[in-house]
């Protein structure tokens, strides 16, 4: 999700530059708690996998620990191949078990870091998760070239 002005900024820097920015987001931001984040979404994971019906949602929060685990330099983009009325049943199913809880305290999070000038970048980041923490089915994460 692109928007504003720093993502204007950033595009007009070379490509080596841009890399090495990301980078130095993602360092800053495992040491400030992404790795924590990735790691509840990791263990949230496999506890869904262990359980037959639970896959499907497993598989999205290992997509939410890859993208809380690096999330500089990644976009998140609706899926063309998705498959429909079933992904509208699972993100449903998906909010009303646990999704809104999930993206709500990444909005809070969000909020919060948005207060200091500092925290914009990484407040744009934790917006990013909420927004595919609310319905990650259909959606994919990709990077931004």
């Amino acid at each position: 999700m692109d928007c504003g002005f720093a993502s204007s900024a950033i595009s007009i820097l070379p490509p080596v530059l841009t890399i090495e920015m990301n980078t130095l987001g993602n360092i800053i931001w495992l040491v400030f708690g992404g790795i924590i984040i990735a790691i509840e979404y990791l263990i949230a994971s496999l506890l869904l996998i262990v359980t037959i019906i639970g896959i499907p949602f497993g598989i999205q929060t290992i997509k939410l620990a890859g993208l809380a685990l690096w999330p500089f330099g990644k976009d998140v983009q609706h899926t063309e191949s998705a498959s429909g009325c079933l992904s509208i049943l699972m993100n449903i199913l998906w909010i009303l078990v646990g999704g809104i809880w999930i993206s709500l305290s990444h909005l809070v999070f969000g909020i919060i870091l948005a207060i200091t000038i500092i925290g914009i970048p990484f407040a744009r980041q934790h917006f990013k998760l909420a927004l595919l923490s609310l319905s990650p089915f259909g959606k994919t994460v990709v990077y931004k070239s």
